[in-house]
C-alpha cells in the first residue's frame, strides 16, 4: 500500500519516516520530495508498506500525530495522473 505523508517539517528525513512507519509493518520504500532547485523537502513524502494492514494501521495510528513541530497528514496515496499543459 502506498501512503501520502503531507505536513512533514523540513526537518524530517527518509529515515526517520522508515522508523515510525516500521512499527505498523514492513517498510518497502520511502520517499520525501524534494525541490528540484534547491533540494529543500517540499513538505510531504510517500511511504510504501507491504500489506495493506500495515498501511491502514499506519494511517490509523499516525494521521494527525504530531512529528517534530507538525501534526502529519497521513492517507493512501491517490494515482500520479498525467498534466496537459
Amino acid at each position: 500500500m502506498n501512503l501520502y505523508i503531507g505536513n512533514l517539517d523540513y526537518k524530517v528525513r527518509e529515515q526517520q519516516l522508515e522508523e515510525l512507519f516500521a512499527e505498523y509493518g514492513e517498510v518497502t520504500s520511502v520517499k520525501i520530495i524534494k525541490d528540484k532547485f534547491s533540494g529543500r523537502s517540499k513538505g510531504f513524502g510517500f511511504v510504501e508498506m507491504a500489506d495493506d494492514n500495515g498501511g491502514k494501521e499506519a494511517i490509523n495510528a499516525l494521521n494527525g500525530k504530531p512529528l517534530l513541530d507538525r501534526e502529519i497528514i497521513v492517507s493512501e496515496a491517490r494515482p500520479k495522473t498525467e498534466n496537459n499543459r
